[in-house]
């Protein structure tokens, strides 16, 4: 089997990581494997020596229409003669202006062309440009995979026709963090992603602001990486957090310091199919999560292995994590209930799940 993955980057988002580790996956399977990317960088994560990575360094700011129109033809020219390159069974692309521009690069060449919606439908792509180039590519499409009951209703009636909802998998990694909180000593809550307006890292900070005095002896640590960093510390000495909120930046392997956590918090805006609340489930972590749009409520059940609290709530994000600061033992029954996410999602059941689709597309 000759598979070919085609995403904007592998930096050290959610999206990223999945795609890696599918893609060592079915490496370690003995399949061929290709992936492409739109940007010129080393990937953030590992992958097998035996994947063909090639970054293309198509993706090109444009000041105006015609620059625009130039670049995108341009681009879907360049993926079109690097698919052909690869000489794929099958492509699989990830997120929305990676697969118009897949869409567009494959018509003709008669390769089976999966595509995935990663994140929430309704809240990306910003641009009325993108989703209307989606609403008008789609349909070219083999198959669709999302990962949500929430994003496969987005989608009208004739796309749901050839769609598959698939979770992300939860990985636990082993290898020891280089990362060690000076906060190590002390009751510490976590939370992970890339430091942006989705992830309303701002409204974790106002919450955890009201509980400081209260419970000195609590630290947040926050990871991850992002354009918002320099705001969120500044937002951290406004509100006097500066020795008790980190900002430790990316970690690769992220499991052992949830593992040393003890209370992880999503406070995400909107959501694709978070990974991070995943695998803080499966350290057995107790979980606090806003009921964002697409992903925690199909992951959490609310009071049984996690709390759902109103999406962009600062009031009830604080009564939450108070609640689980207070009661040591609604932690442990939390964190106990989260340790069976790994039955639900689990590699080898994704896994699957994706080579359902992929068998159904190859063997026509």
């Amino acid at each position: 089997m000759k598979i070919t993955l085609i995403i904007h980057g592998l930096s050290s988002g959610g999206a990223e990581r999945v795609m890696s580790v599918l893609a060592n996956y079915w490496a370690a399977k003995g399949w061929q494997i290709n992936i492409l990317t739109f940007v010129d960088e080393a990937p953030f994560y590992r992958l097998d020596s035996k994947i063909n990575y090639i970054p293309l360094g198509i993706a090109k700011n444009s000041t105006n229409l015609a620059t625009a129109i130039i670049n995108n033809w341009q681009s879907i020219q360049k993926l079109r003669r690097a698919i052909t390159k690869s000489d794929p069974n099958l492509v699989i692309s990830f997120m929305t202006n990676v697969n118009v521009t897949t869409l567009l690069a494959t018509r003709g060449l008669n390769i089976p062309v999966v595509i995935s919606e990663r994140n929430d439908p309704n809240k990306l792509p910003a641009s009325k440009v993108w989703i209307s180039l989606r609403s008008l590519t789609y349909g070219l499409a083999s198959a669709i995979v999302v990962q949500t009951n929430r994003a496969f209703n987005y989608f009208r009636p004739q796309l749901q026709s050839k769609m598959a909802i698939i979770a992300n998998p939860v990985i636990i990694q082993t290898e020891p963090s280089s990362y060690n909180p000076e906060s190590s000593n002390q009751l510490s809550i976590v939370a992970m992603g890339r430091l942006e307006h989705q992830k309303g890292f701002d409204l974790l900070l106002e919450a955890f602001a009201h509980l400081k005095d209260d419970y000195p002896e609590w630290t947040l640590s926050i990871l991850g990486e992002g354009t918002l960093r320099e705001e969120l510390e500044s937002q951290r000495s406004r509100l006097k957090l500066g020795d008790r909120v980190y900002f430790p930046g990316r970690v690769e392997n992220p499991a052992q310091l949830l593992k040393q956590a003890d209370i992880f918090v999503m406070s995400s805006r909107f959501e694709g199919f978070p990974n991070a609340l995943c695998e803080a489930m499966a350290c057995g972590l107790p979980v606090i999560s806003t009921d964002c749009p697409n992903g925690p409520r199909e992951i959490i059940r609310d009071q049984v292995d996690g709390i759902l609290v109103a999406n962009e709530s600062i009031t009830e994000l604080k009564e939450a994590i108070e609640n689980l600061i207070i009661n040591q033992h609604t932690r442990q029954n939390l964190g106990k209930k989260a340790l069976e996410i790994t039955d639900r999602f689990g590699l080898e059941t994704v896994i699957d799940r994706w080579e359902k689709v992929i068998s159904e597309l190859v063997t026509k």
